[in-house]
């Protein structure tokens, strides 16, 4: 495992993002263990992906614009409705003491279908990992499994940190109607800008 790979992934993963910005709303709505959850949610949403890229089907996807633009437009759809959820205090990330093991399941859920109707998550697979073969593995499909879970268990961490973090902020947050009202407009905001720049993308 290359030093060069170990940083590429810690710095892609701590880019804020989708996955970012909802483990951030999780954490400061409903705890710790939210941020938690939505930080393993996010990372399990990642598997697709990453079987799609090692079993050899991601060309099919950037082949295909009709597979594409329908997985595209699948995740515009669903970042607008967190957004609209986020704004109106619904669904998953509504303020809440704790998570029960119903809105944990539904934090976890909401949280993979983020990063799985993610269609650049496979094309980054295929233009990322290969990068890191070196030419002379006789194991290459062993190899791209065992960097996909450095990559997932570096995401588990570091997502479990931003959820952490949120979370030990959150008193002063929900303390605060208007500074929470704020924080609510502008993570749907957030959720809203990265729709728009996922519906933009091409493949």
């Amino acid at each position: 495992m290359s030093i060069e790979f170990l940083l590429t992934s810690l710095v892609i993963v701590a880019l804020p993002g989708t996955g970012v910005i909802f483990t951030l709303v999780a954490g400061i709505t409903r705890g710790v263990v939210a941020g938690i959850l939505a930080a393993a949610g996010c990372t399990l949403g990642i598997v697709p992906h990453m079987l799609v890229a090692t079993l050899g089907l991601a060309p099919l996807l950037h082949t295909s614009a009709v597979a594409f633009q329908m997985l595209k437009f699948a995740g515009v759809g669903y970042l607008l409705y967190l957004a609209w959820g986020t704004l109106r205090e619904r669904g998953a990330l509504r303020i809440e003491q704790g998570a029960s093991p119903q809105a944990g399941w539904s934090i976890m859920a909401s949280a993979a279908f983020v990063n799985l109707l993610n269609p650049k998550l496979t094309i980054f697979f295929v233009a990322f990992l290969p990068q890191f073969l070196d030419a002379s593995e006789t194991a290459p499909l062993l190899r791209m499994l065992e960097l996909s879970a450095v990559f997932m268990m570096m995401t588990l961490v570091v997502f479990s940190g931003y959820g952490a973090f949120a979370a030990a902020v959150r008193s002063h947050v929900i303390s605060r109607p208007e500074v929470l009202a704020w924080m609510r407009r502008g993570f749907a905001t957030a959720f809203l800008a990265l729709g728009i720049r996922l519906a933009l993308v091409e493949r």
